[in-house]
């Protein structure tokens, strides 16, 4: 295992994994746009098999179970133990679907042995991504489907754009990661990804920008969801680390001008922000 693999592995038993599971419902309820768009691209019958990358606390999981139905089955694989004992938790009564903590990208999968591979947001952090989505191919059925939902650039991402823009007038901000390096925006660019796919085998590589607003946060009032957006942004994402080791005095300006950005778009009950996605498609051969 790379040293970036086996950071990204104790960061996802560690601080992210923790984070994910306390923020479940707000981060669910934040994508669940998006992952409905890829399973309606991704297009799942009943009886088929289906293996979910990156499952997480099992949503997708249980929405793909809920589609192929009793005679179908969906694998849902996650790095993150946290996750995983979330999603085993979760698992409602007869549903055909089943947890295991491992690394799709590597672990060993039965060949040939799904119709569909699918992700909601769980592709983008392999340390060799052709590598991985190579093995990944080889669970899939011949003329087996891909499909994934992967955000755009973070400049096109206000979960990012916003809080991180609120404070550069407080706080240094952090260098910008290496495009290419695994992290959420690794897949922004779209002949990266074509590249990435095709040189892993696939063919019929399609990608499709999904655009939609996120309610990001949630609350009965406007004043609630402002206070829970702010509250979210500071433990999920960029923002979180950027003021990781700052004092009380910083985070509290930070968080003043965070929510003043917030406050300029419009929602109710959750603050509706930019969000920017590829619905990505693409194909096993036949043979």
């Amino acid at each position: 295992m790379t040293a970036k693999n086996s950071y990204q592995v104790a960061d996802w038993n560690g601080p992210s994994g923790e984070r994910w599971v306390a923020n479940q419902a707000r981060l669910d309820h934040m994508l669940a746009a998006f992952g409905g768009a890829a399973i309606a691209a991704a297009a799942p019958r009943p009886g088929e098999q289906v293996l979910d990358v990156g499952c997480g606390a099992g949503t997708t999981s249980f929405a793909l179970a809920a589609r192929v139905g009793e005679q179908g089955r969906v694998l849902g694989v996650d790095i993150s133990e946290p996750l995983i004992a979330r999603a085993r938790a979760c698992v409602p009564p007869r549903a055909p679907v089943a947890f295991e903590i491992a690394d799709a990208g590597s672990a060993a999968v039965s060949e040939r042995a799904f119709d569909l591979l699918f992700s909601r947001f769980g592709v983008m952090f392999f340390d060799d991504p052709a590598a991985a989505f190579a093995h990944m191919r080889g669970a899939l059925k011949p003329g087996g489907r891909l499909a994934f939902v992967c955000w755009r650039t973070a400049a096109e991402n206000d979960w990012v754009r916003l809080p991180m823009g609120a404070i550069r007038d407080i706080v240094t901000p952090p260098p910008p990661p290496d495009p290419e390096a695994p992290g959420p925006f690794s897949f922004g660019d779209r002949g990266r990804v074509e590249r990435i796919l095709k040189d892993a085998g696939f063919v019929d590589v399609a990608l499709a920008p999904f655009d939609h607003l996120v309610p990001f946060g949630r609350g009965t009032t406007r004043a609630a969801a402002l206070d829970d957006a702010v509250e979210m942004a500071f433990q999920v994402g960029p923002l979180s680390r950027a003021l990781a080791d700052q004092p009380d005095t910083i985070r509290a300006q930070a968080a003043d001008a965070v929510r003043a950005a917030f406050a300029e778009r419009p929602g109710e009950e959750s603050v509706l922000i930019d969000g920017a996605a590829w619905i990505v498609t693409a194909r096993n051969p036949a043979a």
